[in-house]
């Protein structure tokens, strides 16, 4: 399922074979760049540049410990050289307004005939002066609206053959999508039939295509899921593997994501995602994050309601990110978490996602008949 630009362009996304130039203004080395951070670890398609005037002419690797060769350049002008095709907005600055150095560039960028792609709140399509700098051929891709036709969910994704793992967070931002994309490479590595759906702006930029979740009516939400799922599981067989981005967290309060996730995907398997050793919800210090032994419980309660197939589905594996400890501590904070929790528990990034894809694989059978 696909936002449609408004632009009317020659097509509806970011396909995988596009040139693409980064516009990460003052983001490469923070969190209000982790959209166009994240396309720098996964995009499997070509990245020309990346624009980010703070750190011009600095290495990529040195910046954000990204090894990919990528230059970092100081404005659209200076990739127009390169023959680039697109540019994306990998900022998610406060309150989803343009900065004013970003909008001149995205201006550059339209008038060299460039198409556009952003998760923004505020559409690039809606701004009169920008919209019409757009080309014949080329396109504005605002992702984050809700698709059209969408219905009520109906469990229809249990009807799917294959299995789908979502992935659900003690907390936002804790690294959802990047372990369900790293079992996506390790998967397809060991030649498993695998695909992604992305839910959040920068998932749904890597695999071009899924469901802007936070853009869709509550009541809504859950089909529009179930549309996402469908579209991406015809054809994936008994022994192909579905990986569905999670959003937000039961945990946090301002969160609503979770349960249309899992209303709509109809999950065989859930992959719990934590940070390690954080005890409370980001910004909330009074707002502690429960045992999780409970939460585990409290998903797998919830996974196996709004279901017709009489499953439950079970937490199988524990991603562990460790990006704040060092190496010896994280080999650590894993071992001690698979013991607490008798799960297999690794920190994909950092230490591969095979035992975690073990983990999944050796719980198909008995354990998915369990009701």
């Amino acid at each position: 399922m696909r936002a449609e630009p408004p632009g009317g362009g020659a097509r509806t996304c970011l396909q995988a074979q596009d040139p693409v130039v980064l516009l990460l203004h003052d983001g490469l080395d923070n969190l209000s760049g982790k959209t166009g951070l994240a396309m720098l670890r996964y995009r499997p398609g070509p990245l020309l540049a990346v624009v980010d005037p703070a750190h011009a002419g600095r290495s990529l690797k040195e910046v954000t410990g990204i090894d990919r060769a990528v230059p970092v350049l100081e404005s659209v002008a200076a990739a127009l050289p390169l023959g680039p095709a697109v540019a994306v907005v990998g900022l998610a600055p406060s309150g989803g307004l343009l900065p004013p150095a970003l909008r001149a560039d995205l201006a550059t960028a339209l008038g060299a005939g460039w198409s556009v792609a952003s998760g923004l709140h505020s559409r690039i399509g809606d701004d009169p002066g920008l919209a019409a700098l757009l080309a014949p051929g080329a396109w504005i891709w605002d992702l984050r609206q809700e698709p059209s036709g969408l219905a009520v969910a109906s469990a229809r994704a249990a009807d799917l053959p294959c299995r789908r793992l979502l992935a659900v967070g003690s907390d936002m931002a804790v690294g959802k999508m990047s372990a369900c994309l790293e079992l996506l490479a390790e998967a397809r590595r060991r030649g498993r039939a695998a695909r992604f759906v992305g839910t959040g702006q920068a998932g749904i930029l890597i695999a071009g295509g899924g469901v802007p979740l936070d853009a869709v009516r509550v009541d809504y939400a859950a089909g529009a899921v179930e549309a996402a799922v469908l579209e991406a599981g015809a054809g994936l067989g008994r022994d192909g593997l579905l990986l569905v981005e999670g959003q937000g967290s039961l945990c946090h309060p301002g969160s609503t994501a979770t349960l249309p996730l899992l209303r709509g995907s109809q999950p065989t398997e859930l992959l719990l995602v934590h940070r390690a050793g954080q005890r409370h919800i980001k910004g909330l210090p009074h707002l502690v994050i429960p045992p999780l032994q409970e939460l585990i419980a409290v998903v797998e309660g919830l996974a196996a309601l709004g279901r017709a197939d009489g499953l439950r589905p079970r937490v199988r594996a524990v991603a562990l990110n460790t990006m704040q400890l060092a190496e010896q501590e994280a080999v650590a904070a894993t071992a001690r978490t698979a013991e607490q929790l008798g799960l297999a528990c690794a920190d994909p990034v950092r230490q591969g996602a095979g035992m975690l894809l073990e983990a999944l694989d050796g719980s198909a059978g008995a354990d998915l008949l369990a009701s």
